[in-house]
């Protein structure tokens, strides 16, 4: 349960210094969320009616939203932040645990020399992502032309949990890929090459830790859509705030104990620092 938890002991143990970096990204993350489109699918799905179009089934899945013009621009600010700030925060969190400082200096310099990995990785997740979700929701309309209605919402549980776990699985494959790059400044291939070596012998207890940590936030995201607008997009927030720090802190520390580095930050006391 190492993966599970370690990150988190990382994230609460230098919250105010990680914190901001989760700011931005959080805001756009939950303004892309199309609470409509998960409110629409899920009272469709517990009537048992399940009668409704592709478009319908492709919004709540989506990350992008399709509702509003501002919609589309939250989204597409979203992959913005998230080139930007994750390279600033993978950056700042390397440099503290390779050499024990929580400090701004260097990490500047680490964007620019990566940006372009970072915005091809970015743009390869949400490409992938947006191809899952359009096979998903075919599927799920397939599904929901079946006559019997109890069957069709079944198949409906089965599939998504099903594509959940694919996903996880394809975003394991890659998931030490940003991290590899940055730290060893290997070129794109032999960074993919070898960051698969190293995720292999873990894969299945990080597809595990994704389950532990994000189903929860996956129900909650459900659940906000019943909630007050204004409501559902504060707490959206604060979820998307730890969602987010999670994924990149779990993986700049995944790394270092796959590739059996020493990490100075547990080395090094805070009177030190």
């Amino acid at each position: 349960m190492r993966i599970v938890f370690e990150h988190w002991k990382y994230i609460f143990k230098n919250l105010w210094f990680v914190l901001p970096f989760a700011v931005m990204p959080a805001v756009f993350l939950a303004l892309s969320v199309d609470f409509d489109g998960i409110h629409e699918l899920t009272v469709s799905f517990f009537r048992g009616e399940f009668e409704l179009e592709f478009t319908q089934i492709f919004r709540a899945w989506s990350f992008f939203r399709f509702d509003s013009v501002l919609g589309i621009v939250y989204s597409v600010l979203a992959i913005v932040c998230l080139v930007v700030f994750t390279s600033l925060l993978l950056a700042f969190v390397e440099k503290h645990m390779r050499i024990g400082k929580r400090t701004l200096s260097g990490v500047f310099s680490q964007f620019g020399a990566h940006i372009w990995a970072f915005i091809g990785i970015t743009l390869l997740f949400t490409v992938g992502y947006e191809l899952w979700a359009a096979v998903l929701s075919a599927v799920l309309f397939a599904i929901s032309a079946i006559p019997a209605k109890a069957f069709a919402c079944v198949m409906f549980v089965l599939v998504s949990m099903l594509f959940m776990g694919v996903l996880l699985f394809l975003v394991s494959i890659i998931y030490l890929w940003l991290p590899c790059m940055q730290i060893t400044g290997f070129r794109a291939y032999s960074a993919y090459l070898y960051s698969y070596r190293l995720v292999i012998g873990v894969r299945w207890r990080l597809i595990l830790s994704f389950l532990i940590t994000y189903a929860p936030f996956f129900i909650l995201l459900v659940g906000l859509s019943f909630a007050p607008v204004w409501l559902a997009g504060i707490i959206a927030f604060v979820m998307f705030l730890f969602a987010y720090l999670s994924f990149c802190v779990r993986m700049v520390s995944l790394y270092f104990e796959t590739d059996k580095l020493d990490r100075e930050d547990l080395l090094r006391s805070y009177r030190e620092l």
